[in-house]
């Protein structure tokens, strides 16, 4: 059996995963699936200042807003409450307590996870080829969302999620569930030495290291390295004390399902944005 479910409401395709499922009552979650398209940071932001000085510019934003309210609709959230920070690929943590919910608010620029035990919040992240990692501990009642690409990777962000849900909300590892979704896989994650050598040397300790750095092909003579981020990121959390049988991967790379996925990698420039939400919530979050 899957992992993993694709759904499709009204039109809306979206992921999820069957152990975050068995809690549906208290935690809803998704991670949307082409045609939806939340926008680039960069673009959104610029939009958005050009909209506070009045000029015409609503098309994209508003495009953005009414995908969020399909994808929040199709699982019974209120789009209202969406929480999406400006990601700039660090390794900031940020709690969400009474905060303005909304886009790019002030609160959390530079952040590139969110962590909260109130209800009715909606954390949210944007993806294309990075990872997303949903966080939840049903015993605390906590969740998180957490962008790790390769510099999120390797600045150890999953680590410093689960310390802070840790440190803040007393959770245990043992407790906590991650759930692995889209992203670049190995297959396709092609690096230069330069970089492969900077990840040997972050990650040697590791014992899979063989694993997650092995030698691609030879381009203009020039040896390229392939990079498994996806399982750097689960032997960060299991020797964080997370249950290997509490990590679940979905195991598609964004690369080979381009056509489902939003992927820089493929796009470039072009590549639109999907978002990976959770929440915490009463069984009927509407109301």
């Amino acid at each position: 059996m899957e992992n993993y479910i694709i759904k499709n409401n009204n039109g809306i395709s979206y992921l999820q995963f069957t152990k975050l499922l068995e809690y549906e009552d208290i935690v809803k979650h998704a991670i949307s699936l082409k045609p939806i398209d939340i926008g680039s940071n960069d673009t959104l932001l610029n939009i958005k200042n050009e909209i506070s000085v009045g000029a015409h510019c609503m098309c994209p934003w508003q495009r953005m807003i009414n995908n969020y309210q399909k994808l929040c609709n199709a699982i019974n959230l209120d789009y209202k409450r969406v929480y999406r920070p400006y990601q700039t690929h660090t390794d900031i943590v940020k709690c969400v307590e009474n905060e303005e919910a909304g886009v790019f608010t002030k609160n959390f620029k530079d952040v590139d996870a969110l962590i909260t035990n109130k209800k009715n919040k909606i954390l949210s992240i944007s993806i294309a080829d990075c990872i997303d990692l949903l966080f939840f501990d049903p015993i605390k009642k906590v969740i998180a969302n957490t962008h790790s690409g390769w510099q999120g990777t390797y600045k150890l962000i999953s680590k410093k999620t689960v310390e802070k849900m840790v440190d803040n909300y007393g959770c245990n590892p043992k407790d906590i569930i991650c759930c692995i979704g889209p992203s670049i896989r190995k297959c396709h994650f092609e690096v230069d030495e330069d970089l492969s050598e900077k990840f040997y040397e972050k990650f040697k300790h590791l014992s899979k290291i063989d694993d997650i750095i092995s030698k691609g092909r030879i381009e203009e003579n020039k040896q390229k390295y392939n990079i498994d981020t996806v399982l750097i990121n689960k032997e960060t959390m299991i020797e964080m004390g997370l249950k290997e049988e509490n990590i679940i991967d979905c195991g598609l790379c964004t690369v080979c399902n381009s056509d489902k996925f939003h992927s820089y990698r493929v796009e470039k420039e072009l590549a639109g944005r999907n978002t990976g939400i959770i929440c915490m919530c009463n069984a009927n979050s509407l109301q």
